[in-house]
């Protein structure tokens, strides 16, 4: 019998976009759903992002000009996670 490990609160986070989507295969699917079963901070983040897409949509990146897009590349780069 295998053990699955469960997932930490930052690979949620990793995760979160996927998960939303769909994308995710569906034993990661599954830990993904476990995790936010035990964990209301994870759960919430969850509800957060959902509402952050409800209300502000989505952006297809052929919709933005090319400045915009080089910024939020060098946005994303550049991002260090805190401690």
């Amino acid at each position: 019998m295998s053990t699955v490990e469960a997932l930490s609160c930052q690979e949620i986070v990793e995760l979160v976009t996927d998960y939303l989507e769909g994308a995710l295969e569906p034993e990661e699917h599954a830990r993904v759903e476990q995790h936010l079963a035990g964990c209301t901070k994870c759960d919430a983040y969850l509800d957060q992002i959902r509402t952050t897409i409800r209300l502000v949509g989505r952006v297809d990146a052929e919709s933005l000009s090319a400045e915009t897009r080089r910024g939020l590349v060098e946005a994303f780069r550049s991002f260090t996670p805190r401690p």
